[in-house]
């Protein structure tokens, strides 16, 4: 495991109207981030997965290639491309383009180091569901694409040969290839004609009449998420369909599943309360999964690879959930609709450790090194309030800052193992706040800072006019304050009266 020392910098890619820029990550000099590479103009700007790349496309057709150590473009293509994409190591680029006839050839497959075509292709239409067209696996070892009826299977060093063999699997409509290590590819066919649709897990092999090692059916499914585990061992199915029999929900209603690879499990995940599945997360180890679900205040659960539940975490307004990719840690959180409520818990020692707010939030997510989680809200979202807010492991506010107008806002990806264990880095954390508090000078301890949290204000009741117009009136008889904050006169008055109501009662 790498240690500390030998542990990439974190890197932070801005995107504004003009253009992205990278921020060098925390923990930053006097509280600011540093400029590593100034203002590029572009329209689009994504990571390669393993963040060795960096594709940036322009408003004149252009698409380049950047070197994320350098941060230097190592190769430019002048390609009118509707969508593009990089391979998981940045190996290739992937162009659509419309094409009218078939005899065009719209979807290429390009080498980002030599700018070669190795690959290219016919396709009619781009749908979230079939971008990107040819599908690697992390390591790139594996390249396959859905066409009718049947799984294509390429060679990944030299797309060359063509198709090296098919898997036959007739009315297949989307497909998933496992991540780490490419060795099985998961596949979804919808309902048709009565028979209900189905997932199916496959072995990445040469074997044209393979059988599925997994295999689960639905009614009452319109689409699925594939999510596969680290390790390629198991497979969550979140089956959605538009409508709700029972009419509890008008989004419709939506079923977890899970599948193993070994068979050992085939079947829905026990989820103690009814209502939708809002968010599901592997971590990264691959050994665990939580899950938030049910009608508002929805439940989270954290289960491990066996489908049994490790920890309870509460019901409370949250749709969203992050596991920190190096353990330990997770977050809880409401976005969207939702107010913006955080809860970030140790799930390993089962304790939560704090509660925060980051209203208005569009993305979240964890730096590589497990240390700090990032929450931006974006355009074209939100027209207004747009900033990045970054807290500390624990919840605590570390910084923020506003925008007139941000698109994008991402940690450039690195591998969680090359960097130490989350038990060491935050221990270095706790150092460099401790170093902090003292080079804050004398005087400094008796100041008490301002929360970078502070509580919300308990809103008050509702009172109608005619209330509030009632109580002035009697603030003005009685010399009372309409804000039931008295005068000395008003509470002289006051007790006057209750002595009177006092004496009275005696009397009586």
């Amino acid at each position: 495991m790498a240690t500390v020392d030998a542990a990439p910098p974190l890197d932070i890619l801005v995107r504004e109207p003009e253009g992205f820029y990278v921020w060098g990550g925390p923990p930053f000099n006097n509280g600011q981030p540093s400029m590593k590479l100034e203002k590029v103009p572009c329209t689009k700007v994504k990571f390669s997965e393993d963040g060795s790349r960096l594709m940036v496309m322009t408003s004149e057709s252009g698409i380049g290639i950047y070197d994320c150590c350098s941060l230097k473009e190592i190769k430019s293509f002048q390609v009118p491309a509707v969508g593009a994409t990089l391979s998981p190591c940045g190996t290739y680029l992937q162009t659509f383009q419309k094409s009218l006839t078939p005899q065009e050839k719209n979807l290429v497959l390009w080498k980002t180091d030599t700018g070669d075509a190795v690959y290219n292709l016919f396709q009619k239409h781009m749908t979230k569901d079939t971008w990107p067209s040819i599908r690697f696996s992390s390591d790139e070892a594996v390249a396959c694409r859905v066409a009718t009826n049947e799984i294509q299977f390429f060679d990944a060093k030299d797309f060359a040969k063509g198709i090296l063999y098919r898997l036959r699997i007739p009315g297949v409509a989307a497909f998933e290839l496992s991540k780490a290590p490419g060795t099985h590819v998961a596949t979804f066919v919808p309902e048709s004609k009565g028979s209900p649709a189905s997932v199916q897990i496959y072995a990445c092999d040469k074997d044209p009449q393979s059988q599925p090692l997994a295999r689960k059916s639905f009614f009452r499914c319109s689409t699925v998420q594939l999510l596969w585990n680290h390790g390629s061992t198991g497979l969550l199915v979140v089956v959605q369909s538009d409508v709700d029999k029972t009419n509890q929900s008008y989004y419709g209603e939506s079923k977890l599943n899970y599948l193993t690879t070994d068979g050992t499990h085939e079947g829905l995940v026990p989820l103690r309360k009814e209502g939708p599945v809002h968010d599901v997360q592997w971590s990264h180890s691959g050994s665990e999964f939580a899950v938030v679900y049910g009608f508002m205040p929805a439940s989270a659960t954290v289960f491990d690879k066996r489908c049994r539940p490790l920890l309870e975490l509460g019901s409370g307004p949250y749709n969203t959930i992050r596991l920190n990719p190096k353990g330990k840690f997770l977050c809880l959180a409401g976005f969207g609709n939702l107010p913006g409520d955080m809860a970030f818990w140790d799930y390993e020692d089962k304790k939560q450790l704090r509660t925060t707010r980051a209203e208005l939030s569009v993305t979240s997510e964890w730096s590589p090194d497990g240390c700090y989680f990032m929450t931006a809200t974006t355009a074209p979202r939100l027209q207004v309030d747009n900033g990045i807010k970054i807290f500390h492991y624990d919840g605590s506010l570390y910084f923020k800052k506003k925008f007139e107008k941000l698109f994008q806002a991402e940690w450039k990806p690195e591998s969680p193992d090359r960097f130490g264990d989350i038990a060491e880095l935050i221990k270095s954390i706790s150092t460099l706040k401790v170093d902090e508090s003292k080079q804050k000078g004398p005087g400094s301890a008796s100041k008490k800072p301002a929360s970078a949290n502070p509580p919300a204000a308990k809103p008050a009741a509702y009172r109608p006019p005619h209330a509030k117009q009632a109580a002035a009136i009697q603030a003005e008889l009685f010399g009372e304050s309409p804000s039931q904050e008295m005068s000395k006169n008003a509470l002289k008055n006051k007790k006057k009266r209750e002595k009177l109501k006092e004496k009275k009662a005696a009397g009586s």
